[in-house]
């Protein structure tokens, strides 16, 4: 009923033209060769008066720990819910657990998902929310409060397309959407941010599962009547794509429900305004999901942030890619992001059945490679999720924590096997699972 499936011959046509746009458009001399989802080596520059870059994801050789193996942790054919293991490096400072106060003599109070300050720390004294967003059919576009979510994550659910689900707790807003259906990486998000996850409907493989979790009371997705906030939007078009959510309506529906919307205890994680050192320059971020959707983000030096580019249309009937401003209709502001951050992560099934239908479990547990942009350089990482209950920290290859840029930061989720290559300082990321 809530499944968003499309027509069987559009993918037998996405399979045929992913295969061919990789195979036509991807520099040979940069291309991942084995099948490993990092290039064993190096990084090659695409431009031959470019010098090839320093190795992406060599450990130091010196490192007696374990947890610096180059080889990328391969996920087993059984899903596992939450974090199984763990090698920590010693001796590392620890982020802050931050209970935000609503003592106002508190001069200054830092929201813990951007590093931050709050102009009221009231605006932190509840549950954040994590709203699921969409990102197709094109014509939702542009959704309301991309700009206004703290943290938010892209990744892909089938047939070609993305979704996002964006983590609220410093800003409020009147229309956020459209919402659309929950995933199994939902549930990752939610435990990491002790969220509300906000959702219309899902699949019933995955609603069952998530129902049968124990953060199942913090479920909360579209009903009738006016409690939980959800309304049909100004559009004119199906109903299915015009659901939004208003959050600023959520705090009186949670009292009224009998729901704990305390505010949480959340590791702070680590933020600088300090220009990190990095020979690994980077403008342009691209993330090719599928001929149905790619984008881009622009490192702009002005402002310290990074610009979104969406597909402006779908690269089938010979078409060329063409990119478009994302923008938001409840702010009127481009869609940025101080940090964007892609993930390497572990997508499987846990039988044929959801395989046939695409359905993901993405396995956001224990730890994985990653590379870090902030202020218009690459960092070579690793993100670690060390408690199921706390949002994932960011190292560099030796261990040390990475210090993100104070704002809102964007995950790009891809699969394991995903490949990238670079050329000057754009970045192409090619969406692939095995």
């Amino acid at each position: 009923m809530y499944r968003d499936h499309k027509p069987s011959g559009r993918k037998i046509l996405l399979s045929i033209l992913t295969f061919l746009w990789i195979s036509s458009c991807t520099p040979s001399a940069a291309s991942t060769t084995d099948g490993t989802p990092f290039p064993p080596l190096q990084i090659e520059s695409v431009s031959s008066n470019i010098q090839p870059t320093l190795t992406p994801f060599q450990p130091l050789d010196a490192s007696p720990d374990p947890y610096l193996a180059l080889t990328t942790p391969q996920p087993q054919p059984t899903f596992t819910p939450y974090p199984t293991k763990y090698v920590p490096v010693e001796g590392l400072p620890g982020p802050s657990n931050i209970v935000p106060s609503a003592d106002a003599s508190v001069s200054i109070v830092t929201n813990p998902l951007t590093g931050l300050p709050v102009s009221d720390p009231a605006s932190l004294q509840h549950r954040p929310l994590a709203i699921k967003i969409a990102n197709s059919p094109d014509y939702i576009r542009p959704q309301s409060s991309l700009t206004l979510a703290d943290v938010v994550y892209e990744y892909y659910i089938e047939w070609g397309d993305t979704r996002f689900i964006a983590v609220f707790l410093s800003n409020d807003s009147t229309r956020v959407g459209p919402v659309r259906s929950g995933r199994f990486l939902d549930e990752h998000v939610a435990r990491m941010y002790h969220a509300f996850l906000m959702f219309k409907g899902a699949d019933p493989r995955e609603l069952n599962y998530l129902q049968a979790t124990d953060i199942s009371e913090f479920l909360i997705s579209v009903g009738i009547g006016s409690c939980p906030p959800y309304f049909i939007g100004p559009y004119k078009r199906d109903s299915y794509n015009n659901v939004f959510f208003n959050t600023t309506k959520w705090a009186a529906c949670a009292t009224t429900k009998g729901l704990d919307n305390s505010p949480q205890t959340i590791n702070g994680g680590f933020f600088s305004t300090e220009v990190p050192q990095s020979q690994l320059q980077a403008t342009r971020i691209y993330s090719f999901y599928s001929v149905y959707n790619y984008n881009y983000w622009e490192y702009d030096p002005a402002t310290n942030n990074y610009f979104r580019y969406q597909e402006a249309k779908d690269m089938i009937k010979g078409r060329a890619e063409s990119y478009e401003p994302l923008s938001d209709a409840q702010t009127g502001l481009p869609v940025t992001a101080a940090n964007v951050v892609v993930l390497f992560v572990p997508h499987i099934f846990t039988n044929s059945y959801n395989a046939e239908d695409e359905v993901f479990n993405i396995d956001l547990i224990d730890f994985g490679n990653a590379i870090v942009f902030r202020d218009g350089v690459a960092m070579p990482a690793y993100w670690n999720r060390t408690e199921r209950d706390q949002p994932i920290s960011m190292t560099h290859l030796d261990g040390t924590p990475i210090f993100l840029r104070p704002g809102r930061t964007f995950y790009q989720v891809l699969g394991t096997t995903s490949t990238y290559t670079q050329d000057g300082t754009d970045w192409h990321f090619v969406f692939q699972t095995p």
